[in-house]
């Protein structure tokens, strides 16, 4: 029955979302602009299966139905609820089945929040795109991906519930989600791109409108990032957070794109330059999560974290080229429209600054995909088979990040079109101050090597031009400068600080080493002192958990264990102890599983500094994003961003009697655009008549 009305919503999932599809076409095509309004319909339509499918799955995981061939391979009598639950999304057919109810979800949101723009074009288009991506996923789950195939089962079966490593640590209920709430995110601003090329309303209008949409779908992706990172951390047993694993570096390449416009749409909104890169990162950054999604579920490539020999490989390469051709199709039409009304006027300015950083994003992400994929294609080749690992992306990756680092202290002060000698030094004084002050604080503290000092002396840049903003702001406006893109921004600026700092010393100064410990005998490892106490076990009808006492310093007693999972076989995994401080992090793993007859243990110590840093800065990002979602205090009576341009015709000359940036300097002197982007909060102000869809 599970089976039956399962498929049943996914069928009619993929029936609605092509006829809505359809239907918007025929609407558009034909100017028939009343009939835009079925398209709503349809899209609840959609979200009605979807919700309905991913239930039908759950209900049938509780109810250990193992006559759905999904539930038989990673559902068990005895995985807690919780897991039970995480299940759904630890193996291929449930991920799609995820990721189409986390897109069905956006598709609805969007009919909500534009639900009085009955017959504008953009939006119509905007839908029809999201209605195509919601039909192919619902086609992978009809086709080559269905999780509602149903198996004949023995008498007294019981699965072997997930994958070991998806039921040993709470993190893995929340990090896939995540990571999918992001990734399908970004869909809905590509969406809104792809129609703004079709109609040819190219202009800011259609930025306006998906600016919370992007920073939203940006903060899920970090936040998934991160917890992914803290996951590998507390259940791998390998003491890292990160290791250029091919499918980390799948969710890293959207994420580099989609920080990279976020930072250049504001030029485009400030003054309409960077059209082509900002629809250029867009479309990339959806294209590389279709991109991430083939590396994860085809079996391409072994990892931890990907599914073994999936079966929609094909599907998703074709559906991710179809992404790339489309969208740079349309770009190369729109090319006359796409030329920007402005030019940078000098490179000591704002726009200077964060075309930079779209060349260093772009430039990192170029690193990363061609050491995930180059193996790929040169095993597809010849055959050959190569390892690109940690010294080439470390190599690479290391120079573009502190340049990256440099930019964060200059960019935000920097004002726009251009600035004075004068004002910079005003400006950067004390963010200076503070880079000299962490330098010479990590060098009196023992810290040496040239990068992870650079590093902290940069991160002391950046970290005192953001808190001077903030401060500024918060001086101004009080609660409320902490609202607004930019203001939020430089929240997150200090938690991106917080996490390079954190990752350079973790890095850079850890500690690894392995003892043999007898029962009562203690080894002294960077000061610390380990004494093993004993050894013992537990069990119960879902795993065997065998655990060493260790106590540390003479005080705490910690238990890092192995646990064997029994449906799963006999294959023990580490379950790592860790004592997490400010400073420190002592690591805790068995190489080993310990005998409880036997009176001794091999103990690996592992000590990492700052490494709550990283997860302090991660949790500071999302804080920030959120604050970013908020809008800033707008001023009134400003003009705006910048008076509607003709299509290749020369901007307009700025106004005077204002100065740069934020204007939170009275010493910044020279000419700017007015508008609400002076503003402490920095939220550009919506042009008026600049294009139709911004007064819709």
């Amino acid at each position: 029955m599970n089976a039956l009305i399962g498929l049943g919503f996914v069928t009619l999932g993929l029936a609605a979302s092509v006829l809505g599809a359809a239907g918007g076409v025929f609407a558009l095509v034909t100017d028939r602009l009343y009939l835009l309004k079925t398209i709503r319909s349809w899209a609840m339509l959609v979200l009605v299966a979807a919700v309905g499918a991913f239930t039908v799955m759950e209900i049938a995981l509780f109810q250990r139905d193992y006559s759905l061939a999904y539930v038989s391979k990673v559902g068990s009598d005895e995985t807690p609820p919780l897991f039970n639950f995480a299940a759904l999304w630890s193996s291929l057919e449930g991920s799609i089945l995820l990721w189409a109810l986390v897109l069905a979800g956006y598709l609805a949101a969007m009919v909500i929040k534009f639900r009085s723009r009955r017959d504008d074009r953009l939006l119509g288009w905007a839908l029809v795109v999201m209605l195509v991506v919601c039909a192919f996923f619902f086609a992978l789950m009809v086709g080559p991906a269905n999780p509602f195939l149903t198996v004949e089962v023995p008498p007294g079966f019981n699965g072997p519930g997930p994958n070991v490593l998806l039921q040993n640590h709470i993190l893995m209920a929340f990090h896939p989600p995540m990571l999918y709430l992001g990734y399908v995110g970004f869909t809905v601003p590509f969406a809104f791109a792809i129609a703004a090329l079709i109609t040819g309303r190219v202009g800011e209008g259609w930025l306006l409108e998906t600016r919370r949409w992007t920073v939203a779908a940006w903060g899920f992706l970090t936040a998934g990032i991160v917890l992914g990172a803290w996951w590998s951390y507390e259940v791998l047993g390998w003491g890292g957070y990160w290791a250029w694993d091919p499918v980390e570096n799948a969710s890293l390449l959207p994420w580099l794109t989609g920080t990279a416009y976020l930072h250049s749409v504001m030029v485009q909104e400030r003054r309409g330059m960077l059209r082509v890169w900002n629809l250029s990162l867009l479309c990339a950054t959806f294209s590389l999560t279709i991109l991430g999604t083939f590396l994860t579920r085809s079996g391409v490539v072994e990892s931890v974290h990907a599914f073994s020999d999936g079966p929609i490989g094909a599907w998703l390469l074709g559906f991710f080229g179809l992404a790339a051709a489309t969208s740079i199709g349309l770009i190369g039409w729109r090319g006359d429209r796409l030329r920007s009304p402005g030019a940078i006027d000098a490179p000591l300015s704002r726009e200077a600054s964060f075309l930079a950083n779209n060349l260093l994003f772009g430039a990192l992400a170029f690193v990363v995909l061609l050491g995930t994929v180059f193996p790929l294609v040169a095993e597809a080749w010849d055959g050959t088979r190569l390892t690109i690992g940690r010294p080439y992306f470390d190599s690479l990756g290391r120079p573009i990040g502190l340049a990256m680092l440099f930019l964060m202290a200059t960019a935000p002060v920097l004002p726009w079109r251009k600035a004075s000698t004068e004002v910079l030094s005003v400006r950067l004084f004390w963010p200076a101050m503070a880079a000299v002050a962490s330098m010479a604080l990590a060098l009196v503290l023992g810290g040496r090597g040239v990068y992870p000092i650079v590093t902290f002396g940069l991160g002391g840049f950046a970290a005192g031009a953001a808190i001077r903003q903030v401060v500024l702001a918060t001086r101004r406006q009080g609660w409320r400068g902490f609202l607004g893109r930019t203001n939020g921004g430089m929240i997150v600026h200090i938690g991106v600080v917080l996490l390079a700092v954190g990752l350079a010393a973790s890095e850079s100064y850890k500690s690894d080493r392995t003892v043999q410990l007898a029962v009562g005998e203690s080894a002294t490892i960077e000061g610390h002192e380990f004494t093993y106490l004993e050894a013992g076990a537990d069990m119960n009808d879902r795993r065997l958990r065998v655990f060493a006492l260790i106590e540390i310093d003479g005080a705490d007693v910690y238990a890092p264990a192995t646990t064997s999972f029994r449906q799963n076989g006999a294959r023990p995994v580490p379950t790592p102890s860790v004592r997490s401080g400010f400073t420190e992090d002592v690591y805790l793993v068995l190489d080993e599983v310990p005998d409880p007859a036997d009176d001794s243990i091999r103990l690996r110590v592992i000590i990492r500094p700052m490494v709550a840093w990283m997860w302090a800065g991660g949790a500071l990002m999302a804080v920030g994003t959120v604050l970013a979602l908020f809008p800033g205090r707008r001023r009134r009576g400003t003009e705006p961003v910048s008076a509607p341009v003709a299509v290749g015709a020369p901007a307009a000359g700025p106004p005077s009697g204002r100065n740069g940036s934020n204007g939170d300097d009275p010493a910044a002197t020279g000419p700017t655009d007015r508008g609400a982007a002076d503003s402490p909060s920095g939220d550009a102000a919506v042009p008026a008549g600049k294009d139709p869809v911004a007064n819709g």
